[in-house]
Order: C-alpha cells, then structure tokens, then sequence
C-alpha cells in the first residue's frame, strides 16, 4: 500500500509501505475510505513534536470500513463503517475509567500518526478498536463524520467545556482556524452574549461568521484588546480560547480574559510561552489546557444526524490519496488558499 511517510523535519514522501497487520487480538485493520490533514501534522513537521521518529506514517482521522479484526474485537465487525478516532482507549486503565482517554496509561492516547502508524495511508491498524472506532449513522457522509475525528471534540472540549461557557458569557477565540472555528461552533451550543473571533486572515475572519462567531478582529489592523475592553465595559471576555500555538497568541488570549474569567489553551506550542502570573494571580484568572479526550464524540455524533451542527462546512478542498503533496500544500498555506478541512479520498 502507500502512505504519507514523515521523514524528519520538512520532509515527508507519498511511498510504498508494508501493509498493517494484527498485532494484537484487540486491533483492527480498517481501509481508509476519507482522510484529513491536522495543524499538528503541520506542527510535526516542523520538528515541534520530536516524539514523531523517521519512518512514521502521519495522521490521526479517518473514516473507513473494517477489513479485518482480532480475535479479542467483540463490537466491532468485518464490512462496518467505523470513525477512526485522534485517541485511542485501552478502555481500563485509570484514565479511561475516568473517559480521560487522552491520558491512557494502557497503549492508547494520542498514538496514531505519533508513535505509531497513522491514517494518511490507504489502511490503518487501530489498537482497541472497541473503544477507539465508532459506528457511522446511517445518513451521514463521511465528509461530516470525519470531522468528528478531531477537530470538533477538540475545540469542544479542551475550548468550550474546559472554558466552561455558560449563556452571556462573551467569548474570544484567537485563531480562526478549523480548532478556532470548532471552538466558536462548540460555543454557540451554550447561548453566549457575543463570539469574538480573532485572526489576522480576513479569509477566516469572514469563515469565523459563518460558523457563527458575531464580531470579528483582524489583529493586524485593529486592537483586539482595545474593542473587546470597549465591548465589555472595560472587563474583558468572560472566556478567552488560544487556538493557534504560538507565544503572541497565547499572550493575548491572558490579557483579554476579564478578572475571574476563563483562558482555554487549545493550541499545540512547540516554544516556551511567558506566563506573566505576576499579573496574572490578582486577577484570579483560570488557565486549563489539554489533549483533547473525544469523550464528547458520541453527542457529536448525535448533533450531526439531528443537524444540530453543520460538521461539513468545514471541508474547502477535496483531493484523492495520491494527491497528498497538494493537499498539504493547500492546507499549509491557508492564509492565501482559504482552506480550512482539506479531504483525501480514495481515487
């Protein structure tokens, strides 16, 4: 088969690969029918996640059928339509039983296209597919559901839960990419006062309304600082969610959240930030961060076949799994191409 294969930083090769095999009674082979590109794709291959060795295959999120399972796989079956999910569960340990899944302690977590072969391929080994997979409804395209792979259990749950946006509230988010945009559409569900996006892409910006943000800041020509103070009667925003990775950002997201209120790091750093606490702790400001845990995917799931949320509209550009060096090419440059979701298919 063939694969998207990293090998190092900068650099990465479309190859022929082995094919994946049952290691463990728990795995699954599942061909993948959809995949997708991540900013923290991006992130590794600018050598940010040096845990990501030579010979990886990248990627974390697909859509696919099951071609093959261990003898110890009980819930799912040969043939069915299954969501490859970011993190894997072993579904016992300590974590898991607490559905923090990103943190397990058994051989899952955040492994796929990280320490262990990922979903930019045409077949993907998924360790625990129980627990790790899930079945597509009926009446769904895979377009939608891949979506749910990542980006919005992520800017729900490490942005908006973490955050904890309750109605009123006025939210920032920094950063109108697709986390950025899966953060606003997490926060609409909660009926805030006003959705802030912040960006420096007017092309975002302009995504950022559709998705359902009310205000938007090009942080280039305008002081976010100064509308959102100016906004809030010189408080700031009750939650402010980074969404980027980067030091400025970061930064910014501390100084918009008002006394009291809420910062939800979403964004994957690969540089130190300041963490300016000698302003900070008077201001009694909490900061969370996090891997996201997908233990929101199965509401998700809900509110897209009640079409609740609208998870397709995040797709800008689809191409077939031999055009990967387009795609990333596409989506790296986002700014210029208006991309936000890119697709692969297989031809």
């Amino acid at each position: 088969m063939r694969a998207v294969v990293y090998h190092g930083p900068g650099q990465k090769a479309w190859e022929e690969v082995p094919m994946p095999v049952i290691i463990d009674d728990t795995d699954a082979i599942v061909r993948v029918d959809a995949t997708t590109i991540c900013g923290t794709d991006l992130h590794i291959l600018k050598g940010d996640v040096p845990a990501v060795t030579d010979g990886r295959i990248l990627g974390h999120e697909a859509v696919g059928t099951v071609e093959t399972i261990g003898t110890g796989v009980k819930n799912v079956k040969v043939g069915d339509r299954v969501l490859v999910s970011c993190v894997t569960a072993c579904g016992a340990c300590r974590y898991c039983r607490e559905s923090s899944y990103g943190q397990c302690l058994g051989g899952g977590g955040w492994i796929l296209g990280h320490k262990i072969d990922g979903t930019q391929a045409e077949y993907v080994r998924v360790p625990f597919a129980d627990n790790s997979t899930y079945a597509v409804p009926d009446g769904v395209s895979d377009e939608q559901i891949l979506m749910l792979a990542d980006i919005l259990p992520t800017g729900y749950e490490v942005g908006v839960l973490n955050g904890k946006v309750r109605p009123g509230d006025v939210v920032a988010v920094v950063g109108a990419g697709p986390i950025g945009l899966s953060a606003i559409m997490g926060a609409r569900l909660y009926s805030p006062a006003h959705i802030i996006a912040i960006d420096l892409a007017d092309s975002r910006l302009e995504a950022a309304k559709q998705f359902g943000a009310d205000i938007t800041i090009n942080n280039g020509r305008e002081d976010a600082l100064a509308v959102v103070r100016e906004l809030t009667g010189g408080l700031g925003a009750d939650v402010a969610i980074e969404a980027v990775g980067v030091p400025d950002t970061f930064e910014l997201a501390t100084q918009l959240a008002r006394p009291g209120g809420h910062i939800a790091n979403i964004g994957v750093h690969g540089k130190p930030v300041t963490l300016h606490l000698e302003e900070l702790w008077i201001r009694n400001i909490t900061i969370t961060t996090g891997l996201v845990d997908t233990y929101s995917t199965p509401t998700l799931l809900k509110l897209t076949q009640g079409h609740a949320i609208d998870a397709e509209r995040f797709v800008t550009h689809h191409f077939t799994l031999d055009q990967f060096d387009e795609a990333y090419d596409v989506f790296a440059r986002a700014a210029d191409t208006g991309a936000l979701k890119v697709v692969l298919t297989r031809s």
